[in-house]
């Protein structure tokens, strides 16, 4: 197998002439009927599938030769020693033979491997630890399960750090290097990796995890983190230096939430570090295979949240391993919905009465906000629609179409405790929309809340926002078909989770938050003023946030049109603003977006 394989390469080998003959002429008439663009994405996610098998080859991940060596002679202000437990229980001697070789092919020397054997007999691995003093192999008298095996092999632990194995994984070379460089460069106190899913050979990829930096919310959806988990002893002295055997099945997870609850620096280091071996019974490879742990991953959320102070119920979703957590209000708060509105009444009319019947919420004030209508029809229905709806009010904007203006002019009326931004052309679909963003909006530490838009064919139209697609942003997983019934990437779409930003085309706040940060009306008057806004509020630590569970559609820019239909000065000069004022996220990338997935489309494809 050569790792330096190239894609050309792969390509050439599983492409015959008859075949790529058959497949330019499919391309050619994709073209006539679908257009270049559609095209293209066609031919990437094709691609993407062919390559997926395999790719794993000729990542940039995978260290040179001469990358190691220069690795191994690097000299670190801090050079702390990294103790990697691994319980053993019935370990096939072929994986624990290659998970013990590719700790001891580290480029980084200063580690202790704790190996924990609960079952069964290793001479090798025995005799390995009587020539190597940096091996530590223990015997426990029975097995008492997963976490007081490990239990066990922390008491023999002498690291500065603490890392956590599988007996039947592997790590790359570098893994430990890269780990210790980024505990220098930032003082992480727990980090983790990019991982890949392989076969039980190592030989053919399964899947990738290319993750996302830490997200609080994403992590009590699913356990994302997984591995190569490595965290500091002074913080696991402090939260409790133990896993917890009530948590048996998902005891990495809940250790995982009590070092991310008080952990200083958590860092995703965004380089695949860890191969997950994918064999029978292997969770890895069938979900199924420990349906119990998804109970004790639930007890564990639940448990967290406790710690944490947040009331809510956690469910187990029908996908599995991802959790929903419904969080309890407090009180009856007020939401004041600030609709823009130029005519197109068949759309506001639809939007108002969605409000009314999937709501789910009572205390509820909506400000329309009139701009510029010309048809006496509009003005005649305002009349009718306040007599329907006693929580209305229209207000008369008289400026030129500035939504940011319009915007922070119907602010200036709202009353409520928290303000949802709402297009008149997005729809309500799903059963207490409301509620569902109200209880993520109450939270102190959440700024922005958006929801889950589609287009009027199902196709997706929002599930958060990605800084750097195609030099300015693009919503995540965009023009995905069937998109109610696809988990996206790593459970993204079926998730509550993080995103930097949302859109303003139905986005909740607290009135409080808006009233300090405002849409900028000088800036971006029409174009990525909702993104700006939810960049300001990340920037000063506030958390936005994503949620599935509040569903719509969107019948997107009816009543004024699209940016991009034709050439836009200013539009064009919007883009350029925010592209320079935010430049630091085009260079560092967006932290809830992996740098392994292309920026040229919204699509999730490989670089």
């Amino acid at each position: 197998m050569d790792i330096q394989d190239s894609p050309l390469r792969f390509l050439k080998r599983n492409l015959n002439p008859g075949r790529v003959a058959h497949l330019a002429k499919r391309g050619f008439n994709s073209i006539k009927n679908e257009g270049l663009e559609a095209t293209g994405r066609k031919v990437q996610f094709r691609v993407n599938l062919m390559l997926k098998r395999d790719v794993w080859q000729f990542r940039s991940d995978i260290p040179l030769k001469r990358e190691l060596k220069e690795q191994r002679i690097t000299k670190f202000e801090y050079m702390p020693k990294i103790s990697i437990v691994v319980p053993l229980y019935n370990t096939p001697k072929k994986f624990l033979k290659e998970m013990v070789e590719s700790v001891e092919n580290q480029s980084y020397t200063n580690w202790q491997l704790v190996l924990v054997n609960a079952s069964g007999s290793y001479p090798e691995i025995e005799e390995k630890a009587a020539k190597d003093d940096r091996i530590t192999y223990v015997v426990m008298e029975k097995n008492l399960g997963i976490a007081e095996n490990t239990n066990f092999g922390f008491k023999h632990c002498t690291g500065d750090y603490i890392a956590l194995l599988d007996h039947d994984d592997v790590i790359l070379p570098n893994a430990l290097y890269e780990n210790v460089k980024a505990i220098n460069d930032h003082g992480a106190d727990v980090l983790y990796s990019d991982e890949i899913t392989l076969d039980g050979n190592l030989e053919h990829l399964i899947q990738f995890h290319f993750k996302i930096n830490y997200a609080p919310d994403f992590l009590r959806g699913v356990n994302y983190i997984t591995h190569f988990l490595v965290f500091k002893r002074e913080l696991a002295e402090k939260v409790g230096f133990y896993e917890d055997k009530a948590f048996d099945g998902a005891q990495d997870f809940d250790l995982t939430l009590r070092l991310c609850e008080q952990a200083q620096c958590v860092y995703h280091i965004p380089k695949v570090l860890y191969y997950w071996r994918g064999h029978a019974g292997s969770t890895a490879n069938d979900m199924s295979a420990k349906m119990y742990a998804f109970e004790a991953g639930r007890a564990a959320i639940a448990a967290h949240l406790e710690r944490v102070g947040l009331k809510g119920e956690v469910s187990i979703q029908k996908w599995p391993g991802s959790y929903r957590v419904k969080y309890e209000i407090s009180g009856n708060p007020k939401i004041s919905v600030i609709i823009p509105n130029k005519d197109n009444i068949e759309d506001l009319d639809r939007c108002l009465a969605s409000i009314k019947e999937k709501g789910g919420w009572d205390n509820v004030e909506v400000i329309v906000v009139e701009n510029n209508s010309t048809e006496q029809s509009t003005f005649e229905y305002y009349e009718k629609a306040l007599k329907e709806y006693d929580n209305l009010q229209v207000v008369y904007y008289e400026g030129g179409f500035n939504f940011s203006a319009i915007c922070n002019f119907g602010a200036q009326y709202a009353t409520g405790d928290h303000i949802l931004l709402l297009n008149n052309d997005v729809e309500f679909t799903s059963e207490d929309f409301l509620v569902e963003m109200l209880m993520f909006s109450q939270r102190a530490d959440v700024g922005a809340v958006g929801a889950k838009l589609y287009y009027p064919d199902g196709t997706l139209q929002h599930a958060g926002v990605i800084i750097g697609i195609n030099g300015s942003a693009g919503h995540s997983h965009k023009g995905l078909h069937n998109a109610k019934d696809n988990t996206g990437d790593m459970y993204r779409l079926v998730t509550a989770q993080n995103y930097m930003a949302v859109t303003g085309a139905c986005l909740m706040v607290k009135t409080e938050l808006y009233n300090r940060y405002k849409l900028d009306e000088e800036n971006f008057a029409v174009a990525y003023n909702d993104i700006d806004f939810c960049l300001r509020m990340y920037d000063d630590g506030l958390l936005n946030v994503f949620t599935p569970y509040a569903e719509g559609f969107h019948y997107e820019s009816k009543s004024r049109g699209s940016d991009t239909d034709k050439p836009n000065p200013r539009y064009e000069g919007e883009k350029a603003r925010f592209a320079a004022k935010w430049q630091k996220y085009f260079n560092w990338g967006d932290h809830y977006y992996n740098p392994h997935f292309t920026l040229l489309y919204e699509n999730y494809g490989y670089k």
